[in-house]
């Protein structure tokens, strides 16, 4: 087969990256090539499923940037597909008084990175949240959540899919080459298609 795009690797990276090209190039054709029989087989799979809010960031950064975005556009679209997820937040506990400093800093640096919700609490509201944690002070972070990454890797390969995307499982790339260049004015626009092999 012949397509005008090809992403190797069928993980959530490479599902949304499929999904958002073909959203963006509706006039390409797109196939998303996975030596696994399964989709999100790996890492995609296995994760610790927390939707970071964007604390621990550099301030100013575009990692700082993108994942508080990402958080909020996340929770949008599993709102939107039906996707279970729980906006649990996440305590950061002080438990000794050298400590303090490090927590008030990294409130510092969540504020100015426009984490939604952050608060410094104290001993009493640390046990008012979590009965057996013990500290003297905590970072609250209510925007923190948990979500089966499996699960959304699934709903982008469906929106790839009812693009018109092709999902080639059990294909595993094994070489890639160089084909000649395109005649001037092809259609996709392509100037240096590639051959790619498989297994198959």
């Amino acid at each position: 087969s012949t397509f005008s795009v090809a992403v190797v690797g069928a993980g959530i990276v490479g599902l949304a990256a499929a999904r958002e090209l073909i959203r963006r190039h509706p006039a390409l054709s797109f196939a998303v090539l996975e030596k696994e029989k399964e989709l999100a087989h790996h890492q995609s799979g296995h994760n610790s499923g927390v939707i970071h809010s964007g604390i621990y960031y550099t301030p100013g950064s575009l990692k700082a940037k993108l994942c508080v975005q990402g958080a909020a556009l996340c929770y949008q679209y599993c709102d939107q597909k039906g996707i279970p997820y729980k906006q649990c937040g996440k305590l950061i506990v002080a438990v000794e008084q050298e400590e303090i400093p490090r927590l008030k800093a990294l409130y510092e640096r969540g504020l100015q990175n426009n984490v939604p919700g952050l608060r410094l609490i104290g001993a009493k509201e640390i046990q008012a949240k979590e009965p057996f944690c013990r500290g003297l002070m905590a970072l609250d972070s209510p925007y923190t959540g948990i979500v089966d990454y499996k699960q959304v890797a699934q709903s982008y390969a469906e929106d790839f899919q009812e693009a018109g995307g092709t999902i080639l499982t059990d294909f595993e790339v094994t070489s890639i080459d160089m084909a000649k260049e395109s005649p001037p004015g092809s259609e996709d626009g392509l100037k240096y298609p590639v051959i790619v092999r498989s297994k198959q």
